[in-house]
């Protein structure tokens, strides 16, 4: 067992859910057993993003009418699917992602916010579901997708987590709402081994579309006619932005308390796209995949440092 990542955020729309299924395929077609759990109880979305109505949700799970290898589905195939369509590469073929789906009807997340002794009793069941999900199927990793801000469900995938990303933009609200939860919260899991780190997603200063920079031929500064501003206007300030975002970055740091783990750019053609949540497969050359493999192989060293020490 290596350990569980947990993506969480202030307040919604900061791509935590893009960022956990996009780090989890990517550790999948490394080779590894990975299963995504979608914690997302009061809005969850990674059974429309896949596709799939399950046979068995996590509800079922903490209401004690299925087991853990119940719940999970093996979406495998579609990241193979994906990856073909983009071609991209892997190290072999051995990995697997399972995903565990929240169900989105309304009765169920009603039945999920009972009274305190039925909290109690899904809580432990909560508990033990991640020794369950290991022992199933073996897995190298968990990963969960939370709900954000501070609630019931969130806090009890924070109380299973090895490592703690809290997605955000770096806008004032985002901030200020981040380090309350980071002075009320995160530092109580901190003390129990949790490592918290922060990651800067959609970063302002790169909203280009990839592809529309890809087509933007090389000016020839001799020739007029090529630095007209309909030509430029779309890359210049690359080298100016990176030295705004890095002392926003380090102003960030300094003001959570938490250090930044990743800085992901806001690319638009990565935003409005029908394959958002698999964007390191369809696309594997694009910057953001870059940006989420960098991630994933950051996730690798931090739980493997986990793994050794506890």
């Amino acid at each position: 067992m290596v350990g569980s990542i947990v993506f969480h955020s202030y307040k919604g729309g900061t791509g935590k859910t893009t960022l956990a299924v996009n780090v989890s395929a990517l550790l999948a077609r490394a080779g590894y057993r990975v299963v995504l759990l979608d914690l997302d109880v009061y809005a969850p979305t990674l059974h429309s993003y896949f596709g799939i109505e399950p046979p068995k949700w996590i509800n079922d799970f903490l209401f004690e009418v299925a087991e853990a290898k119940d719940i999970l589905t093996d979406v495998t195939p579609i990241l193979s699917k994906s990856a073909a369509e983009g071609n991209a590469s892997h190290e072999n073929n051995s990995g697997k992602l399972f995903v565990g789906f929240s169900n989105p009807s309304k009765d169920e997340i009603y039945k999920l916010e009972g009274g305190t002794r039925e909290k109690v009793q899904l809580l432990r069941r909560f508990i033990s579901l991640r020794e369950e999900i290991f022992s199933a199927i073996n897995a190298d990793y968990l990963i969960i997708d939370t709900s954000p801000g501070i609630r019931y469900w969130s806090l009890n995938a924070l109380a299973v987590a090895n490592v703690l990303y809290l997605a955000l933009k770096a806008g004032d609200v985002d901030i200020a709402g981040t380090k309350k939860m980071a002075a009320d919260i995160y530092s109580a899991f901190s003390k129990f081994g949790a490592k918290p780190f922060l990651i800067l997603n959609r970063v302002a200063g790169y909203c280009v579309p990839n592809t529309l920079l890809q087509r933007q031929p090389t000016p020839d500064h001799s020739d007029p006619s090529t630095s007209s501003s309909s030509t430029l206007s779309l890359i210049p300030g690359q080298n100016e932005m990176s030295q705004v975002s890095k002392e926003r970055s380090a102003e960030i740091i300094k003001n959570i308390g938490i250090n930044i783990v990743a800085e992901m750019p806001c690319f638009c053609d990565i935003m409005f796209s029908e394959k958002e949540f698999l964007t390191v497969l369809h696309d594997p050359d694009h910057p953001f995949s870059k940006r989420i493999g960098d991630l994933a192989t950051q996730s690798q060293r931090l739980l493997g440092e986990k793994s050794s020490n506890g």
